[in-house]
């Protein structure tokens, strides 16, 4: 089991629709933001950091799921929980649920890789198996 990890959002007037409601994009934006805070608040370098060092540039998006259950609007505060719910050899999936206290407001998984451009091909990316380091630090 990973950990989790809360990152807190303000929403602000510009989040939200005409109607008043956080335009439903800006979940995935938050989701997106929550994603690299878990790894940083787990004690995993910035990508900027790791592409020296390893090699990888980052954990691109694959694929996303989104749930919504209750609105939200400009003045509120938001958390997003964020944690790794499966590890694959190349993969892993993130969920995220977002809160208003202790109301849930949204839950989304992404499933993401650990990418590295090669040396061969480096105007292309290509995903490698989970780093068991960076593994270890978020369990």
């Amino acid at each position: 089991m990973s950990k989790t990890v809360v990152y807190e959002v303000e929403v602000m007037f510009g989040d939200c629709d005409p109607a008043g409601i956080v335009f439903f994009p800006n979940f995935s934006k938050w989701m997106d933001a929550s994603s690299l805070n878990f790894f940083v608040q787990c004690g995993v370098p910035p990508w900027r950091e790791l592409v020296k060092t390893t090699g990888i540039i980052g954990t691109p998006l694959l694929e996303i799921h989104t749930k919504f259950m209750k609105p939200a609007t400009y003045g509120e505060r938001l958390q997003v929980h964020t944690s790794v719910i499966e590890w694959r050899d190349k993969v892993f999936i993130h969920r995220h649920v977002v809160k208003r206290g202790d109301d849930v407001l949204c839950e989304g998984t992404e499933t993401r890789a650990f990418v590295i451009r090669p040396p061969e091909t480096p105007d292309r990316i290509k995903a490698i198996p989970v780093p068991a380091d960076i593994k270890a630090l978020c369990s």
